[in-house]
């Protein structure tokens, strides 16, 4: 798949404008990126490399075309379950225990290593952009720009709530049927991982819809537990597990945060909080056509809900 340029017909309506306002206007790109693109001579009108300060006519094209880059990262020979791909992007269905970029702590192995051999395979070179983030142990739907443009694009639309983020998770307790959390996030300052609601934080406001429930007896502090579906506003840094944590509600598995109710890790049960980036809507940065994806939660979730009815049955419960 060949790196693409962006490109747009001028109409009469952009006849006396400057290319940098079509550039702007209509091509929706960003000034951070036109100062990156201006220097290399990127910038087109018909074909002929051009400055910013041309004024065009009806029937002009003005194009751009991306600078070079390439994937800096090691390849390395990971499991990729791609549910979508074009010229401009990617979207990988994560799985649970993959960190999505290199750190001080985990230098390799990760999603931007996997990509890397992916190109390798394919030929085809870019340089992996992460529109949205996933922790570690959260599966599910994770979007990867190709150039510059989508990333501004779409990060755009997410800052403007423009894209739909929508996660299963399950959860300790009973939920009520609907609710939303409009609770500011920030760092704890007592513990090193963990965030916190506070009212010095950032503004963080989660949907959720209960799915179902399970009303049976826990080891814990909490009566039964419930699978809900969640729609993010925001995209704090364990948004969904702060919030629901918050509200009692902390997510199965969860290490960091459902300790703070009493539970302890258990490998059997769920090795992992059980949350799952589900669905994606989108419009798309070229043309603005709806983008919509959806993975079904991975195994270990699927193993979780199929224990939960098995002993609601066994309990005495309503299947």
């Amino acid at each position: 798949m060949e790196r693409p340029d962006i490109s747009y017909n001028c109409t009469q309506a952009d006849e006396g404008l400057l290319v940098k306002e079509i550039l702007r206007l209509r091509l929706k790109l960003s000034s951070h990126l036109l100062k990156k693109i201006k220097p290399l001579g990127g910038i087109m009108l018909n074909g002929v490399r051009c400055g910013v300060r041309h004024r065009v006519k009806a029937g002009d094209a003005v194009s751009v075309v991306y600078p070079e880059e390439t994937s800096y990262f090691e390849p390395q020979d990971i499991p990729l379950d791609i549910v979508y791909e074009d010229a401009d992007l990617l979207i990988v269905n994560k799985q649970a225990g993959l960190i999505v970029h290199p750190t001080h702590n985990f230098p390799d192995g990760t999603l931007a290593n996997a990509l890397a051999f992916r190109m390798q395979q394919t030929g085809e070179v870019f340089k992996p952009r992460f529109v949205n983030r996933l922790d570690m142990n959260t599966s599910g739907l994770l979007i990867v720009a190709k150039n510059a443009h989508c990333q501004d694009f779409l990060q755009g639309e997410m800052a403007a709530n423009r894209v739909d983020k929508i996660y299963t998770a399950i959860v300790h307790g009973i939920t009520e049927p609907s609710g939303t959390i409009d609770l500011p996030i920030m760092k704890d300052p007592n513990h090193k991982a963990r965030r916190m609601v506070s009212p010095e934080g950032y503004p963080s406001v989660t949907h959720y819809k209960t799915l179902e429930t399970f009303d049976i007896k826990d080891t814990g502090q909490l009566q039964g537990y419930s699978i809900v579906e969640i729609k993010l506003d925001t995209g704090r840094t364990h948004q969904i597990r702060v919030h629901m944590t918050h509200i009692s509600h902390p997510l199965v598995g969860d290490e960091l945060y459902a300790q703070l109710y009493g539970y302890a890790e258990d490998p059997e049960w769920m090795p992992r909080q059980a949350l799952h980036a589900g669905a994606l809507s989108f419009a798309h940065p070229e043309d603005g056509h709806l983008v919509s994806v959806s993975a079904q939660p991975p195994e270990d979730m699927r193993k979780c809900a199929a224990l939960l009815r098995k002993m609601l049955v066994e309990q005495g419960g309503k299947e």
